[in-house]
């Protein structure tokens, strides 16, 4: 009997790793960018040219897969040289002493197809918050070039800043309060 149990528990597990699958994003077609109002009429937009996303995806219900993604805010990109170097200074990102911004979720919510909630906690500028973020799969392709199956997907959030104490010395007349974020990401599995 307990052989028997020990060959079903093994079975089990092993149906449960295959119906896992990692995947991770491809740096060259991956990014997160970001957008705020300046003197409460004009956008100013921006990215992070390093950004990865990973999904521990579950194929059978994919509101039980985990998500996972990370920034480096040294890679911020406005366009602008001197606004680029002030973001990463101690009046804004200090990325001298918070080297990362790590999204991890801890729910996933199917909205309607392709659509998910995701909730989770959010560590930027030394400050761990709960935020929502939704998440939308765009589909699956085979990439001719490196014959892999790549999956689309975007991600997007809206955030107050003064929450992870980032630009405090600047009110809201100057830079708004709420930061939009979007990502784009392509993924194959790890």
């Amino acid at each position: 009997m307990k052989k028997l149990m020990s060959l079903v528990a093994v079975m089990l597990f092993t149906v449960g790793v295959f119906a896992q699958k990692v995947l991770v994003s491809d740096p060259a077609h991956s990014r997160i960018q970001f957008s705020v109002i300046h003197l409460t009429i004009n956008d100013i937009t921006g990215n992070f040219d390093k950004a990865n996303l990973t999904i521990n995806t579950d194929n059978k219900n994919f509101a039980n897969s985990k998500i996972m993604f990370e920034v480096d805010p040294a890679s911020i990109n406005t366009h602008v040289e001197a606004r680029d170097n002030h973001l990463k200074s101690a009046d804004f990102f200090d990325v001298a002493t918070y080297p990362k911004m790590v999204f991890t979720s801890t729910s996933i919510k199917r909205l309607k197809k392709n659509y998910y909630e995701a909730n989770g906690n959010l560590l930027m500028h030394g400050v761990t918050k709960p935020v929502k973020v939704t998440l939308i799969y765009r589909g699956s392709t085979v990439n001719q070039m490196n014959k892999k199956t790549t999956y689309g997907y975007q991600v997007y959030a809206s955030l107050k800043r003064s929450d992870f104490e980032i630009g405090g010395k600047f009110p809201e007349a100057v830079i708004s309060n709420m930061v939009r974020i979007k990502g784009d990401f392509e993924l194959t599995e790890q």
